[in-house]
């Protein structure tokens, strides 16, 4: 399929993806997941906002759009003009689920990593970790009684512990 017959879909309420030709429908996000994000985005917008990097913003409808994004406001003024946030985060930040399997991770790191993300974390509430990759491969994962930390961030950190909590 391609973005112009994709983006022809009416909104159903559901959340649509366009990974590598592939339509797919995901269903609206449990309340945890939701809470998830909600704490991840308490956690970096603080930073973001008084350092005046960019935005921290739940993702619009786009044909792929991660659970939360670190968009810089060099990237935002560029697609002011445009209907859609163009190129890739400079952090995706996606919430496993069993909606989100490991091979659809995988695509989506690709495809973020190849339109200008700096790094994709994938937090696992399950096991209360955040694995943190890099365009070169290279990953990191952070346990719950570490710091989580971000070279696109200088400065910034959260207990991770505090984004699983309650």
């Amino acid at each position: 399929m391609t973005f112009e017959q994709f983006e022809q879909y009416h909104d159903d309420g559901m959340k649509h993806v366009l990974l590598k030709g592939e339509h797919i429908v995901v269903p609206p996000p449990k309340f945890r997941h939701t809470r998830m994000q909600q704490r991840i985005q308490d956690a970096l917008r603080p930073y973001v906002r008084d350092r005046r990097i960019g935005e921290v913003q739940l993702s619009p409808n786009s044909w792929l759009q991660p659970d939360l994004s670190v968009v810089r406001t060099a990237q935002q003024d560029v697609s002011r003009t445009a209907d859609y946030l163009l190129g890739g985060p400079a952090i995706a930040i996606e919430v496993a689920s069993e909606s989100n399997t490991a091979a659809r991770l995988d695509a989506k790191m690709e495809l973020y990593f190849a339109h200008g993300s700096e790094e994709v974390w994938v937090v696992y509430p399950e096991r209360r970790t955040i694995r943190v990759h890099l365009p070169d491969g290279t990953s990191r994962t952070v346990e719950a009684n570490a710091e989580l930390r971000s070279d696109v961030l200088p400065g910034w950190s959260v207990a991770v512990d505090s984004l699983f909590e309650g």
